[in-house]
């Protein structure tokens, strides 16, 4: 029996700084009801999708940086957004700063969480691969500050959801191929990916062209690789002066488009997803139990960079490893 799953990449325009938790959250439920209209199984949201971006100023009181970020979740002002997920019967899955209290200590992470039609949630996942830096940088536009804000996540799992293997990343994870081999590895069926990506690089401006080509360029190569579908999610539009690229889309196994957003607004695009495609890779040319060979892949997990180990010592001296 064919396995389809009904998407919709719920993608937002700005959000600006001013702007309340219950006003953004009656953005994504407008988007839910859009796509529970066109029976969708599933609607994904982008990065931080409750606030604007705020990583792009530097903050030092710390009640000022928690105000951006959920203590609970769902809590009082996004209740009405799972509350809708299970009158509708449809699963959603949202990006948002999250601060957690474990073991006695506190933790603020970059997550997103899964949610299934019942409005329950399945799994949740905190972005490992952080981007920008941790100190003012005053030289900037704008700040990206990430690093100051947030800690890494422990890695990339993948849940039974929504009839097939579902896992999760978010924003500059989509940049790095091993996000999703290790999720290739556990059977990823689909990779739900949220994003808040600046046109703009301030270390590097000479990419600001090709901001979007990176885009689709990492997804569907992700994808392809990987046999899996990918759907990536942009909050999009000039936000606080600072332009996000949108290009929201939902990648095929085939690493083709199957759909995309065509504005940098609040928007909808929709694919019906058939999980069982993804076989017909994973079983050819990605057919990994077969073709892969683990023993020549070392350096992958002994080296952070080509200078430095894995454990943050450098690398021994002799060991470039050029010309092995």
């Amino acid at each position: 029996m064919a396995r389809f799953v009904n998407v919709a990449a719920g993608q937002l325009g700005p959000v600006a700084r001013s702007e309340t938790r219950t006003e953004v959250v009656a953005r994504l439920m407008a988007l839910m009801r859009q796509a529970h209209a066109n029976g969708c199984d599933l609607i994904v949201y982008p990065e931080l999708a409750l606030t604007t971006f705020f990583p792009r100023w530097y903050m030092e009181d710390q009640a000022e940086i928690d105000s951006f970020f959920e203590h609970e979740m769902p809590g009082p002002q996004t209740r009405a957004l799972f509350d809708l997920s299970l009158e509708l019967g449809i699963g959603f899955c949202l990006g948002y700063a999250e601060l957690a209290v474990e073991n006695g200590e506190t933790h603020r992470h970059n997550t997103s969480i899964l949610v299934d039609k019942r409005g329950k949630t399945i799994s949740r996942y905190r972005k490992v691969h952080l981007p920008g830096h941790a100190e003012h940088e005053p030289w900037r536009r704008f700040q990206h500050l990430e690093k100051r804000y947030f800690e890494p996540g422990s890695g990339f799992g993948v849940a039974d959801a929504f009839n097939g293997a579902i896992g999760m990343a978010i924003c500059n994870d989509r940049r790095w191929p091993e996000t999703y081999r290790v999720m290739g590895l556990q059977g990823v069926e689909m990779v739900l990916i949220g994003y808040n990506t600046p046109v703009h690089n301030p270390p590097a401006p000479d990419h600001d062209d090709l901001s979007l080509f990176h885009n689709r360029l990492v997804m569907q190569s992700g994808a392809y690789q990987n046999g899996t579908w990918v759907v990536g999610v942009a909050k999009a539009g000039i936000e606080e002066g600072v332009d996000q690229i949108g290009g929201s889309c939902i990648v095929a196994p085939s690493g083709e488009i199957v759909a995309a957003c065509t504005t940098k607004g609040d928007e909808i695009a929709l694919a019906r997803c058939d999980l069982d495609l993804c076989n017909s890779y994973k079983r050819t040319t990605f057919n990994f139990d077969v073709h892969r060979q683990p023993h020549a892949y070392g350096l992958i997990v002994e080296r952070r960079g080509q200078h430095m180990m894995a454990d943050g010592t450098p690398v021994p001296s002799g060991k470039s490893g050029r010309g092995l």
